[in-house]
């Protein structure tokens, strides 16, 4: 006879917890990459957020990186891509963050 005891507890845990262990991907988490100008006013490339609306993903990343100097402007100017999908004028608050999704930050570049 096979026991499931230790696979039952660890689910029961998981489900009723609010934070996950550390170590494990928390499933509504995105990567965020950030180009040129955007890379230059975050201080970073790219890194990992939790949100499920572009909207929560905003909040955050203005959270983290809000006080270094031009990051809001030069995020308030960005294309925004989610996967491949432009976001455009849609409002960041309808606009859905799939579980493992890119969102990437480009700024707009000079020249052809």
């Amino acid at each position: 006879m096979v026991s499931h005891r230790g696979l039952v507890a660890w689910s029961r845990i998981r489900h009723v917890s609010d934070q996950l262990p550390r170590g494990d991907a928390n499933e509504n988490d995105v990567t965020v990459h950030y180009w040129a100008a955007a890379r230059a006013a975050a201080g970073i490339a790219e890194e990992h957020v939790s949100a499920v609306t572009l909207a929560e993903l905003l909040t955050e990343i203005h959270r983290r990186h809000g006080h270094r100097d031009r990051f809001d402007d030069v995020i308030e100017f960005c294309s925004v891509l989610v996967g491949e999908t432009p976001v455009g004028a849609k409002d960041p608050a309808d606009v859905r963050l799939p579980a493992g999704v890119n969102v990437e930050f480009l700024p707009p570049f000079a020249g052809g």
